[in-house]
């Protein structure tokens, strides 16, 4: 059986959500274990509403997952876990990933239509 590769859109994505030294310390932090919010950001070093901005990309890219939860005490907590990924790069890969690309640029949206 083999595993799907990332679209190209996809893999642009993972790769901009990675290309951050904070999300990436947060992905290696979380792959040690799931944690919740207010604990990785201590354990981090940064304010919870930048750890936020940052797992909100992580999340969006499909590279972490994140569940609310309630404590014992009825509090809500969100704690977040490494998504099962495995991204093997190579010329052969980067090449196919291109051929499905639908967006020019993730951040401005679909490319123009070329004119025939």
């Amino acid at each position: 059986m083999t595993e799907a590769r990332p679209t190209g859109d996809d893999l642009v994505e993972m790769l901009a959500a990675l290309a951050n030294p904070l999300r990436l310390r947060i992905v290696a932090k979380l792959f040690g274990g799931r944690d919740y919010v207010s604990h990785l950001a201590r354990e981090i070093g940064v304010s919870r509403p930048l750890l936020h901005m940052h797992l909100q990309r992580l999340e969006a890219a499909g590279l972490i997952v994140g569940t609310l939860e309630l404590s014992e005490d009825g509090k809500a907590m969100k704690y977040y876990e490494v998504a099962d990924f495995d991204l093997r790069l190579n010329a052969s890969a980067l090449a196919e990933a291109a051929e499905t690309l639908t967006r020019s640029d993730p951040v401005k949206g679909p490319a123009p239509k070329e004119q025939s």
